[in-house]
């Protein structure tokens, strides 16, 4: 009998072979937006690995919306290309490819960190002027951001449409919005950041108005047959922000509007808050959204141990797991878990001389 985590998993007309993914984690490796050979086989290890979908990191839908000038775009017709030769691969591994969407909002303009230096990048280093829904820093580390006008949030709608489209033309199975961890949708979304007295600001119905247009217009341009994630942050993790009760609501209007998922991470949205980290700290946020909203969901945080994962799907938690940390570590947990808990594991033709004895070729790879 097949355990629950290596069972099949169907959203609109995609069939998922397991329940783990790959988390989005952002590789800070573009020139210009453009994937390269980093990304390809970055990703494409992880499809050989054994995961059943594979998320790019998250990929500015406006050269504005990059976190860092390092950062994956696809805010033009020009990156399709070179994404879509990712997706190729990605599914001559047997796995579904996913593209992250996003924009950075107040977070933007930042180093990414592998260079020593301040975190804001100041326009003479290639740096730019973020936006936000408030003109609230981050931190004291980090830009004002320029608030939004309602034009300006309607080109960023539309961003998020276009960036959409090109997802579809360069063949990726789904997309998933990012409006977590402190970017610019979640900063719509919590009044720690957002302080607007306008239609997008104030109450819970107007503070998720813009992402909720930015799903209707991905939904538009996003074939009909094909499903749409959203990343979001249950909790901020501190008072007065975003909470596990809202995030409950905005899955079920989500639902409505044409959501098949929620990727269910938290935080992120402003700094020094206590977070509880422990393995499985966000479940049960998964858990309840899963429950209380009727909308399948996808756990992440410190998922670790085949054992662990296993459990989230057969208690009806999450109808995924999606790993991060654990997928950097070892490219092929999904097939050692597949071991541990007893389950066939189909190693590419290739590796076959080094798998387990009896286990099977994986059908159509290459040669041993």
């Amino acid at each position: 009998m097949t355990v629950p985590l290596f069972s099949t998993f169907k959203l609109r007309s995609v069939e998922f072979a397991n329940r783990i993914g790959v988390s989005p984690m952002c590789q800070y490796s573009s020139v210009d937006g453009f994937a390269n050979d980093w990304h390809l086989v970055h990703l494409g290890s992880r499809a050989q690995g054994g995961a059943a979908l594979v998320i790019l990191e998250a990929a500015a839908v406006t050269a504005e919306g990059r976190i860092s000038p390092e950062d994956l775009g696809v805010w033009k017709d020009e990156h399709i290309a070179n994404l879509r030769r990712i997706a190729e691969f990605v599914h001559s591994q047997g796995a579904r490819a996913g593209m992250q969407l996003a924009h950075a909002g107040r977070k933007a303009s930042t180093s990414s960190g592998f260079q020593p230096g301040p975190a804001l990048v100041p326009a003479s280093a290639g740096g730019w002027q973020p936006v936000g829904p408030s003109a609230v820093a981050f931190s004291s580390d980090y830009a004002v951001p320029t608030a939004l006008d309602r034009a300006g949030i309607m080109a960023v709608v539309a961003a998020f449409g276009q960036a959409a489209r090109r997802a579809r033309e360069a063949g990726f199975d789904f997309v998933e919005i990012h409006a977590a961890h402190g970017y610019l949708l979640h900063q719509f979304l919590s009044p720690l950041a957002n302080q607007r007295s306008d239609q997008y600001g104030g109450s819970f119905e107007n503070r998720v108005r813009v992402t909720l247009e930015v799903v209707d217009e991905v939904r538009r341009e996003w074939p009909e047959h094909l499903p749409l994630f959203v990343r979001i942050s249950a909790t901020d993790w501190a008072e007065g922000g975003w909470n596990p009760d809202e995030s409950v609501e905005l899955a079920k209007l989500m639902r409505a509007h044409g959501v098949d998922l929620v990727d269910v991470s938290s935080g992120g949205m402003v700094p020094g808050v206590k977070i509880p980290l422990e393995p499985g700290y966000q479940v049960s946020f998964a858990g309840r959204i899963r429950s209380e909203a009727g909308l399948a969901t996808a756990a992440v945080g410190l998922i670790t141990e085949a054992e662990q994962a296993n459990a989230i799907i057969a208690e009806g938690q999450a109808d995924l797991v999606l790993l991060a940390r654990a997928e950097l570590r070892d490219p092929y947990w999904p097939m050692h878990a597949a071991q541990a808990l007893g389950e066939t594991v189909s190693w590419p033709v290739q590796y076959l001389r080094a798998a387990p004895q009896g286990s099977p070729k994986r059908a159509g790879v290459g040669r041993p």
